[in-house]
């Protein structure tokens, strides 16, 4: 079976842990790296050019680089500008849902606040990725 490299920048240690759990139940194929940070996120993707995610999920509230920075400057990098790239936040403002989509975003997500609700979000998501109907 295909893997699927996924990336997560988010600072938050527990937030890691919580989308890797329902990453790994949606699917054992899931291969789940994280990023503390955006401004350490960046830097390696610019600096190891063998670092190719099939998606990465950007949370939008943390320190030194912001989700709204993070995601313009992975757009900068020409060999991710066909990675999808997920926003991600427990705030749900459509001004912000509406920004990152035109700053390249594919989609946003309201982090859920159980892990069976993650769960069934990543799911989503990785049949929208493989391009597999809703079930």
């Amino acid at each position: 079976m295909l893997v699927s490299n996924w990336l997560l920048i988010d600072d938050d240690r527990d937030d890691q842990e919580i989308f890797c759990l329902a990453a790994k139940d949606v699917t054992e194929t899931i291969n789940c790296t994280c990023e503390n940070d955006g401004v350490e996120a960046v830097t390696k993707l610019n600096n190891d050019t063998s670092l190719l995610p099939d998606c990465i999920f950007i949370d939008m509230n943390m320190p030194r680089m912001n989700g709204r920075q993070c995601l313009i400057e992975i757009k900068k990098i020409n060999r991710l500008a066909n990675v999808p790239i997920y926003m991600c936040s427990t705030s749900s403002d459509p001004a912000v849902i509406e920004e990152t989509k035109k700053l390249g975003a594919v989609d946003f997500i309201v982090k859920p606040p159980t892990l069976t609700e993650f769960t069934k979000t990543l799911s989503f998501v990785f049949k929208r990725l493989h391009g597999m109907s809703r079930q």
